[in-house]
């Protein structure tokens, strides 16, 4: 009897394990969802934006681990464009820093002085996500010689510009020396240094005047000096600004469809500035491809305007956020749909009739 009892007890326990075999085939093995990674790239090591995109990737990533922002370091803005421009499989997970003037440039890349920085033409149809600074730097100039007031009297001098990989820093001045006031390599020394080792020129006398920055923002109440500005004023020589005016500024917005706003700077704003100063600023965005998902565009734009108020506190840059930032200039044509949704749905789309909207040469 024991041993009919104990085969009986193998057979029973045999057939219990093959049941829970079988039953196991049958069943779908629960899994970890893989999170959204999302690539920004920024700009070079050091400046603002990279580091603010850093840390608003990491308040994401304690909150909400299925969604991943990794920001990248760049040469500068112009080089974001050329690669999206040419790398298409970024299209689909990859955003980028830019301005509105960017991507109007773009598409005139391979001829004339645009050739230097867009060796080929940029066509390819980028959407807006949201603001994250007004620009002022590219758009006026800094020097130690009382006699350099104008625009006009840079030509035929040493001039100190930021890399031609870089947007504001690089390229608008060039445009601006050229398109705005005739001054070109042919009758002036342009020399394409970098914000850091302009700074060290000009201090040395190896050039007679430099492109500086600023950021602002649409209500005009905060101003971010840029860092090689401070190192210039802990020189403690007497500083001299030449500014843009505003008819300069409007002849360009004319000529390449850009839409640069006036700014009036008051005095005082900068170290040793003693008289209101008449710059130009173009709008920083962060964009993507048409093709770029609109849930992953939904989810950007809600995260930023969810930690931005945060954000304020943690970084300079982000002190001048606010949601008519985020929204200024967008339009319905030239945002992305998941933006969209997103600033409809906190009640921020008719914040961005405060600015001017921005026209993109596909547009046109």
């Amino acid at each position: 009897m024991r041993k009919e009892s104990r085969g009986k007890l193998l057979i029973a326990a045999l057939g219990l394990l093959v049941s829970i075999a079988v039953l196991a085939g049958f069943s779908t093995p629960v899994q970890a969802k893989k999170p959204d990674i999302v690539t920004i790239l920024v700009c070079p090591l050091g400046c603002g934006p990279l580091e603010g995109d850093t840390i608003l990737g990491g308040l994401i990533a304690r909150k909400d681990p299925s969604f991943i922002l990794r920001a990248q370091e760049t040469p500068g803005y112009v080089y974001n464009l050329r690669e999206m421009g040419q790398n298409k499989r970024r299209w689909k997970n990859t955003v980028f820093g830019t301005e509105d003037d960017m991507l109007n440039f773009a598409p005139l890349g391979g001829s004339g002085p645009f050739k230097e920085f867009f060796p080929k033409s940029i066509k390819a149809k980028f959407l807006l996500l949201y603001g994250e600074a007004w620009w002022t730097q590219g758009h006026w100039w800094v020097t130690f010689d009382p006699k350099l007031k104008k625009m006009e009297d840079l030509k035929g001098k040493k001039l100190g510009l930021g890399l031609r990989t870089q947007s504001d820093w690089g390229m608008n001045a060039r445009m601006d020396l050229e398109y705005g006031y005739g001054i070109t390599p042919e009758n002036t020394k342009i020399y394409y240094l970098g914000p850091a080792k302009e700074v060290e020129e000009l201090l040395d006398g190896k050039v007679d005047a430099i492109v500086m920055g600023m950021g602002a923002e649409p209500h005009k109440k905060h101003w971010l000096i840029a860092g090689p500005m401070r190192n210039l004023e802990a020189s403690g020589r007497k500083l001299y600004y030449i500014g843009m005016e505003p008819e300069v500024v409007e002849k360009l917005n004319k000529k390449f469809g850009t839409a640069y706003i006036p700014i009036k700077v008051p005095a005082g704003t900068l170290p040793g500035q003693t008289e209101p100063l008449n710059v130009a600023a173009d709008r920083g965005f962060k964009a993507c491809e048409a093709s770029f998902p609109d849930d992953l565009a939904y989810k950007l734009v809600m995260a930023v305007a969810k930690y931005g108020p945060q954000m304020a506190k943690l970084h300079g840059l982000w002190k001048i956020w606010s949601p008519e930032l985020m929204v200024g200039g967008l339009t319905e044509k030239n945002a992305h749909p998941g933006a969209i949704k997103a600033y409809k749905e906190l009640g921020w789309w008719d914040k961005r009739k405060s600015s001017p909207p921005i026209k993109l040469w596909w547009e046109k």
